[in-house]
């Protein structure tokens, strides 16, 4: 498998929006007008600078299939959050995974984060599968913890630590 991640660019802005747009994407909040992705694409530097985010493009076989990054709990700065969304045609081909971990490889060597946490709605069984299968802990439900559709909804924390 030929997966690449590399920082976003304002040239993924069209290629996001298609995927994030996908009515099957229930568990992922975003549905962003061109507009608005490329708005939020041009803080992306920014948000590397003040180590506040670092987000990536998936590539597979140099074709842009979906963003990961890491944001950096500013309260705890050894703490970072997962997060990821792939394009619908590309999900059960172990891509997702591989992205996680090598995100993870950034956060714990480049990052010097000791603590990655993946937070998922209760319901996403896809998204728990892929923290189980990168070797992430389950710790808990965290109630109301995120919003999915308009709607506060519960929450698994999986975790791992360095």
């Amino acid at each position: 498998m030929k997966i690449k991640l590399r920082y976003q660019k304002l040239s993924d802005a069209e290629r996001f929006c298609e995927i994030l747009n996908n009515p099957n994407f229930i568990y992922f909040n975003a549905k962003p007008t061109l507009n608005e992705e490329i708005k939020w694409l041009k803080e992306v530097q920014k948000k590397v600078k003040n180590n506040y985010e670092h987000n990536y493009t998936i590539l597979y076989d140099n074709k842009v299939v979906g963003g990961i990054g890491i944001k950096i709990n500013q309260h705890c700065k050894f703490v970072g959050e997962i997060g990821y969304f792939l394009d619908e045609k590309y999900w059960g081909k172990g891509i997702t995974c591989e992205a996680v971990r090598l995100v993870e490889e950034i956060a714990f060597k480049e990052l010097d984060l000791k603590r990655i946490e993946i937070l998922t709605d209760v319901k996403n069984e896809q998204s728990q599968r892929v923290a189980k299968k990168c070797g992430y802990e389950k710790e808990g439900v965290l109630k109301k913890r995120i919003i999915n559709q308009g709607k506060n909804v519960d929450a698994i924390l999986f975790a791992k630590v360095k």
